[in-house]
């Protein structure tokens, strides 16, 4: 079942998700080449809690960690550990948190240094099919416009699809229905109706779509090992226009500043 939300519930659901942005910017002032991703995960853990949120990734179906951080060929899920970021990578960090009964999720790939221009494309293509796709989440449209927008943009652009993996629902859970995909069919799928909250989050690939699971059961890579970006925004569905509850507006300060 779709559960459309209030108005109300809509603010509630837009102060966790500039919470969220909050946290990422302040991730984002530590993503330099020598940092742990493991002190990444627990500067994010102390800054939610200190914020009278929860994490709500930490315990999901045995996740570990705060919030998931994903480098290079790691398309998501990636668990914070002794890995230190170098001048080059790219690093994808996914954060979900719950205040006042209501979840929110937003992820942002960060550059770690100088990164390859060809990966620095990859992360503009990526960032800028979130919002292509975005601009399709309006009543009356259909999940199919927003998948499709983004598959055909990103495709276009000389990058692969992941489509194992797939945006989702979001509320008082941080997973509900309906799924959003990444690549479909203008007019097919779950028809968008106001009220409706969802997490649209690309992950495109550099080389094939083709994905693996790693050992430790969370992690997701390409099985070329070429690298995968991933941004993700959750919306809210409202008549005639598109309705972004998280933002990046903070992590832009941050990294305009450093």
């Amino acid at each position: 079942m779709i559960c459309l939300k209030t108005d109300e519930e809509i603010e509630l659901m837009r102060i966790a998700c500039r919470l969220v942005g909050s946290v990422l910017a302040e991730i984002a002032k530590y993503i330099i080449p020598g940092v742990l991703t493991l002190q990444l995960d627990k500067i994010a853990d102390e800054f939610i809690h200190d914020n009278g949120a929860i994490p709500v990734f930490k315990g999901y179906n045995g996740f570990p960690s705060t919030i998931c951080v994903s480098v290079n060929e790691n398309v998501v899920h990636g668990i914070p550990g002794n890995y230190f970021l170098k001048n080059g990578d790219i690093v994808s960090v996914d954060c979900g948190v719950k205040i006042n009964g209501y979840c929110a999720d937003s992820a942002y790939t960060f550059e770690v240094g100088e990164v390859d221009p060809k990966v620095k494309r990859l992360l503009k293509i990526t960032k800028e099919s979130l919002y292509i796709g975005i601009n399709n989440a309006v009543d009356g449209k259909r999940i199919g416009d927003i998948g499709s927008a983004i598959q055909t943009y990103c495709e276009n652009a000389g990058y692969s699809v992941v489509r194992e993996l797939v945006g989702h629902g979001i509320g008082k859970n941080i997973h509900e229905l309906p799924e959003v995909p990444n690549y479909g069919v203008r007019g097919n799928g779950c028809l968008l109706k106001s009220g409706m909250c969802i997490a649209v989050e690309p992950m495109i690939n550099l080389g094939t779509r083709d994905i693996k699971f790693s050992e430790d059961g969370w992690t997701v890579y390409t099985v070329d090992r070429k690298p995968s970006a991933h941004f993700e925004h959750t919306v809210a569905i409202r008549s005639k226009k598109v309705d972004i509850l998280s933002t990046f507006d903070f992590i832009d300060k941050v990294l305009n500043h450093k």
